[in-house]
């Protein structure tokens, strides 16, 4: 049993998200750059010239490779959480849904950010990114989830302190956050409570 929860795959989301995803995309990429370079290598070894259908081929055959690897370099560019940020959020969580590690980004400016918690018509979050706007990220994430159909006040720490205290705050008071808010589920996401949608809107805005 505990065996199968330590193999359990870490999704978006999960703390060490970044790190598994960066291996991930690490091997399609590589897998993917492999079938090309097989056939050229293939053919020139066969017909010993490159200028066979099969270079065309074989070029063609790079662009998926190429666009994973624009990923990959995304990823390395997004930080990594620190390991005891996350042991004192998580100590702190109680039953909050919490979302870690996500990089949002929008056309105007990106950011990471180290967590969030959702509870109610409250998403709460941290960030450690000393170049975050927060007020922008806070402004936009709103109307995205607005426009999903979510009223929700997000607001963003830049301080791990305060940020603690606040989820302290909402635990205590969870059931009078929940409480009256009117819910209709999604039939695209059915069983998916209104926070757990909440979470998944503000995942798909984050690489």
């Amino acid at each position: 049993m505990s065996r199968q929860s330590e193999k359990r795959k870490i999704v978006k989301g999960d703390y060490g998200y970044v790190r598994a995803e960066r291996k991930r995309k690490i091997l399609i990429t590589a897998a993917l750059l492999a079938v090309p370079l097989l056939i050229f290598f293939t053919a020139l070894a066969y017909f010993h010239t490159r200028m066979t259908i099969w270079t065309v081929v074989a070029a063609v055959g790079c662009l998926p490779a190429c666009k994973s690897l624009v990923n990959v370099i995304m990823l390395f560019r997004c930080p990594v959480m620190d390991g005891e940020v996350y042991r004192r959020i998580n100590s702190r969580a109680g039953n909050l849904l919490m979302s870690y590690e996500m990089y949002m980004t929008f056309y105007e400016k990106s950011a990471f950010i180290d967590a969030f918690a959702i509870c109610g018509n409250l998403v709460v979050g941290y960030s450690s990114d000393p170049k975050i706007d927060a007020s922008f990220m806070e402004t936009e994430a709103q109307k995205i989830l607005k426009g999903n159909g979510y009223r929700a006040t997000v607001k963003i720490f830049t301080e791990l302190d305060p940020y603690l205290e606040r989820l302290d705050s909402m635990n205590a008071h969870k059931d009078s956050l929940e409480e009256g808010i009117k819910f209709r589920p999604d039939e695209r996401y059915p069983g998916l409570s209104r926070n757990e949608l909440i979470k998944h809107t503000i995942l798909a805005i984050c690489l």
